[in-house]
């Protein structure tokens, strides 16, 4: 078996769902914080005990030497007749605390021990090793010694001497290490019970909490199930209270994407329908006049010829329009550069002059340089005087004009015609929309608004209507002006 294969293997038996992999790192973190505090807890009450041992040795050897010194009896009054008698008024002196003992030898021979806890300190007494290290020193030794069943013995050994007496005596203060630390191991156990009792619960609460913060995910993905190219209808449902949390903000981002694929699926889809109609309704035509075409009548061909290549016309022109709407959302659409408006403004008007049998008016120009496409915006100005003049009788009034104004150019053309309608201006910018008031509504497929606007929100502006019905109307093109002073040097 590979490597490869043996990691793969590890991987399919670890937990795979997002809520048993936060169970997993609350737990491990539980249980790590857990393990840090038991051990830095034992490790500091043994500490402390450790110190607190070997200073009471330090105490009960000060003891010794103050009973000793004067080398009177303190029960008596009498001076001490010899070695063993200090040694044994010294240890009864001396109130042993539990877990220690004091031990008396004379010329290495053992003579007397405290008697607290008998059973406890016998095993000291008897043990030889432990009466060769401590019987026969000749001056303060602190140790060490592991004794075979007591543990550890933290000892600290006098020699005691005494004018006149020859013999040789050594009290020993002894404390059995392990026993005194029973009491921080007992603690130790008890917080690793308790913090079993705790990964538990943990375990628990972390569960209910990961079902609770995973609730809306799941909500995601029984909304996703739901949605199909038919119905886009179905939201993530908030939490309730409504705060503005980060779960709640990921479902209102999720929700307000669905509705801009809703919207955008449906655009879509009103436009393939309109699309569809509006090329159908030319091949139609053309089918229709071709099926009744006498191929022996000349002028039939003739007539036959024109209308089919006028439906043809429009057919490219509205394919052409098409195409302009599909790549404005490219990020090449636009081509910026330094642009005189006011110069941009005049070429625009007398392009525009030559359109139809209209009064063209050059109203104001904005003399300015900025950065913008100077083509698309040709192109915008010749669309909305086109459909002015649609919407205009021959001889009738078409206002062109740019300025400047609070940080934004403002392109327009105004017309005298029957202007638009409320229900109108509410649908005028969609494709393949119409007016109702036009005079030769059939010419056009309904794009031309629709590419004006795009050019607009490519420069990052919009198309306004100001329109009163019976009085014309107004087109604004509205761009940020960005001028010449405050664009980038390249």
């Amino acid at each position: 078996m590979t490597e490869r294969t043996r990691t793969t293997r590890w991987r399919r038996m670890l937990p795979t769902t997002a809520r048993t992999r936060i169970i997993g790192w609350v737990l491990l973190l539980v249980m790590a914080a857990l393990g840090i505090v038991t051990l830095a807890t034992w490790l500091l009450l043994k500490s402390s005990i450790n110190a607190r041992m070997d200073e009471a040795l330090r105490v009960e050897v000060e003891e010794f030497g103050e009973l000793s010194a004067p080398g009177v009896n303190p029960r008596t009054g009498a001076p001490f007749a010899g070695i063993d008698e200090v040694i044994h008024e010294a240890i009864a002196y001396n109130i042993a605390r539990p877990n220690e003992k004091f031990l008396g030898y004379v010329d290495g021979v053992y003579r007397t021990q405290s008697r607290q806890e008998p059973g406890a300190t016998e095993v000291l007494a008897k043990d030889q090793a432990f009466r060769q290290r401590v019987a026969s020193v000749t001056e303060p030794t602190e140790g060490r010694y592991e004794h075979p069943e007591a543990g550890e013995v933290r000892y600290l050994a006098i020699p005691v001497s005494l004018d006149g007496d020859d013999s040789r005596g050594v009290i020993v203060a002894a404390y059995l290490g392990d026993a005194e630390r029973e009491a921080a191991d007992n603690a130790a156990r008890m917080m690793l019970l308790v913090g079993s009792v705790t990964v538990v619960l943990a375990a628990g609460a972390a569960w209910l909490l990961a079902g609770r913060i995973l609730h809306p995910l799941n909500d995601v993905v029984d909304t996703a199930r739901t949605i199909t190219d038919t119905d886009m209808s179905q939201r993530i449902p908030m939490r309730r209270g409504g705060e503005r949390d980060e779960i709640n903000e990921l479902v209102a981002t999720l929700n307000g994407m669905l509705d801009r694929i809703e919207a955008g699926v449906a655009a879509q889809r009103r436009f393939i329908d309109d699309a569809g109609h509006e090329l159908r309704t030319p091949i139609t035509i053309v089918r229709g006049h071709l099926e009744v075409l006498d191929p022996a009548d000349p002028e039939d061909i003739t007539a036959t010829v024109a209308l089919v290549d006028d439906e043809l016309t429009r057919m490219n022109r509205m394919v052409t329009d098409l195409l302009v709407l599909a790549h404005s959302e490219q990020p090449t659409f636009l081509q910026p550069e330094y642009t005189d408006v006011a110069v941009l403004t005049e070429d625009a008007f007398v392009k525009l002059s030559r359109l139809a049998e209209r009064n063209f008016v050059l109203e104001t120009t904005a003399n300015v340089t900025a950065v913008l496409d100077p083509q698309r915006i040709t192109q915008a100005l010749v669309a909305l005087a086109d459909n002015a003049s649609r919407f205009t009788e021959p001889g009738g009034r078409i206002g062109i004009g740019s300025q400047l104004s609070g940080g934004w150019l403002r392109f327009w053309v105004s017309d005298s015609g029957p202007g638009v309608s409320p229900e109108d201006q509410a649908r005028i910018f969609d494709r393949f929309a119409r007016g109702s008031g036009g005079r030769q509504v059939g010419e056009g497929a309904g794009l031309g608004l629709s590419i004006v606007r795009a050019i607009a929100v490519a420069h990052g502006g919009d198309v306004l209507l100001d329109s009163v019905q019976g009085r014309g109307a107004t087109f604004t093109i509205t761009i940020p002006a960005v001028l010449e002073d405050r664009w980038p040097a390249s």
